[in-house]
């Protein structure tokens, strides 16, 4: 047997401007909407709809992803153009810069919403058959 992410749902102020924030720093399409929810599908598969809540009191949440080093450097460059501050670290003591912990480069932001997105190059697990380093 196996499992896989399917989907998740992100509450947003503005979910049209919190899925076209994600668009355009991923560099994704567009996707099919419905409902109360804009739609943005990850390469892999995997679902994430942007929902405005039927209240005002949103708890900020953390969502991390996994990208390549092109994308990673792509995106980044795209944060940067775009003015948008980051983190090396989640305590948000080291701005403006990227990490290299667990092998690979990390950053966090946060989006129009205000939920802290985490963007990193190498899991901090290996994948499942992997020998641990």
């Amino acid at each position: 047997m196996s499992i896989s992410f399917d989907h998740t749902i992100i509450v947003a102020k503005n979910s049209a401007a919190s899925a076209e924030f994600f668009c355009t720093l991923f560099a994704l399409p567009e996707a099919p909407s419905w409902g109360p929810f804009v739609n943005v599908q990850l390469t892999d598969g995997t679902l994430v709809q942007f929902a405005e809540p039927p209240f005002d009191d949103i708890q900020f949440q953390h969502y991390a992803f996994r990208v390549s080093d092109d994308l990673f450097d792509a995106a980044y460059t795209r944060l940067v153009d775009q003015g948008v501050e980051h983190w090396a670290d989640p305590r948000m003591t080291e701005p403006g810069t990227v990490n290299t912990d667990h092998g690979g480069r990390g950053v966090y932001f946060r989006d129009p919403t205000g939920h802290f997105f985490e963007m990193l190059t190498h899991s901090y697990l290996p994948t499942p058959g992997e020998p641990v380093p």
